[in-house]
């Protein structure tokens, strides 16, 4: 207390309301994978391995480049009496790499913040890990060490063998269980073909049995509006017409602008599949934004998608999302009449786990999980006493009170919804003050979402 030595009327405040708790990011991606280049554009800096923050689309081309360009070989033949132009085969490879499809599918569903790990160039093989310094295990140990990222995302991990994604894949569920502060993202290998009841019981196999509550998978592979890269010369497109040597396209820009406005407009109805994960990311990012992080990220369109790879129908689904045998469920990207394509499925990898089963529940408690952990430091080292026990039980009560008005928490009252328990007696005994452990314990009645939606019939019969 201030002694005051001076006769005269003295003002002082004290804080009678606890510190609030700030909520963290729950949408913020990192994507690991290879790009183009990896370059701050400012200074020229190497940021390859260096999780970098990027907020626009614009940001990610000025820092890691554009998509890779594959060889796409055209053959066109021309009617020799109407010199109609008419396409006989055209050769479109699969991205070789997919990071930048993947992110501009993020920001176009709604994502806005997201880090980016360039784990080598275009001319690298993807691997897990090359020396030490390139791989997407080294770029996925480099994020571990981020604070910010809530989710992980991976799309370049389905080009690997079978036994190195799935090695990879359970690294990811593995940080994420050590860090408890982020969630997996996954595509299924092999997703652009339809795969049958064993292939999807090996798919299941790849995740493992650890931490299967820190991530989702989807399947299938998606169709999309993103065209076929071309390079700026337009070379890596080879145009050949009739029994003519192929030339690259580049050349019939002014030579022949009849046939280069064809060949350009064939490329342009050509759609990209590619993983779905980028999208999701964005799908995350938009519902935690619009309704927050305890909304189910399902039941949601995505945009610049035409359809998913492989169609599903009702008794497919039910393979993947209840197994009986592994209990991990694959979420379904299916097409729906007048909807266009939608994400049908909200469950982690534990999807026979009633604690864990709902992405949004996992969510959810990773976010106030991480909230109240940064927002009770200032506890540390303050005396163990009944005064600093009830400044952190109010300061963690007001937050979930404001998170209950929300609609995040069930329950007519806050009793129902939440308790937060700190005290002698409560939640340490006299050993623990001692030895300065301050404890509390906090329960919460999480809404869950309405997966089955169920409508009883039944005939009314005539009363007159």
């Amino acid at each position: 207390m201030t002694t005051h030595r001076n006769p005269d009327v003295y003002v002082e405040e004290t804080s009678a309301v606890p510190p609030s708790v700030t909520e963290v990011g729950t949408a913020i991606p990192a994507f690991i994978g290879y790009t183009e280049k990896a370059a701050d554009p400012a200074n020229g800096r190497n940021l390859l391995m260096v999780p970098t923050g990027i907020r626009s689309m614009k940001e990610y081309e000025n820092a890691f480049g554009s998509a890779s360009t594959e060889t796409i070989a055209i053959t066109v033949n021309e009617d020799a009496a109407t010199h109609v132009l008419s396409v006989r085969s055209m050769s479109v490879p699969a991205p070789s790499f997919l990071v930048y499809y993947a992110v501009r599918l993020f920001f176009d569903n709604g994502g806005s913040q997201c880090y980016i790990v360039s784990t080598g160039s275009y001319g690298d093989r993807i691997t897990l890990d090359s020396g030490g310094t390139r791989g997407l295990q080294v770029g996925l140990n480099a994020v571990a060490r981020e604070d910010e990222p809530t989710l992980i995302v991976i799309p370049d991990a389905v080009k690997l063998t079978i036994t190195d994604y799935s090695q990879l894949v359970q690294a990811v569920l593995l940080q994420c269980e050590r860090l408890r502060d982020r969630f997996g993202i996954f595509d299924v290998h092999g997703g652009a073909a339809s795969l049958t009841r064993g292939e999807l019981a090996t798919q299941r196999g790849f995740f493992g049995n650890s931490g299967l509550k820190y991530g989702a998978a989807y399947y299938p592979f998606v169709r999309t509006t993103l065209h076929p890269a071309v390079n700026a010369g337009e070379t890596n497109v080879d145009v050949t017409v009739g029994a003519n040597r192929a030339a690259d396209l580049g050349t019939f820009r002014t030579s022949n602008t009849r046939l280069y406005n064809f060949v350009k407009a064939r490329l342009n109805e050509q759609r990209l599949v590619v993983p779905p994960s980028g999208a999701i990311a964005g799908v995350y990012a938009s519902v935690d934004a619009a309704r927050g992080v305890w909304k189910a990220p399902a039941n949601v369109s995505l945009a610049d998608v035409v359809e998913p790879a492989v169609t599903i129908d009702n008794h497919q689904q039910e393979d993947l999302n209840v197994d009986t045998a592994s209990g991990k469920s694959i979420n379904a990207i299916r097409a729906f009449a007048g909807k266009g394509t939608l994400v049908w499925g909200a469950r982690t990898l534990a999807g026979n786990d009633n604690e864990w089963r709902y992405i949004s529940v996992r969510r959810f408690f990773n976010m106030v999980e991480e909230s109240t952990t940064k927002s009770t430091r200032f506890a540390v080292f303050e005396p163990n006493d009944a005064h600093t026990w009830a400044k952190v039980r109010g300061t963690i009560e007001n937050y979930l009170t404001d998170t209950w008005r929300r609609g995040a928490l069930v329950g007519a009252t806050t009793s129902e919804a939440f308790f937060v328990r700190c005290g002698l007696g409560t939640t340490m005994n006299e050993q623990d003050i001692l030895e300065g452990r301050l404890i509390v314990e906090i329960g919460m009645a999480v809404v869950r979402p309405a997966e089955f939606i169920i409508l009883r019939f039944a005939h009314k019969l005539q009363t007159s």
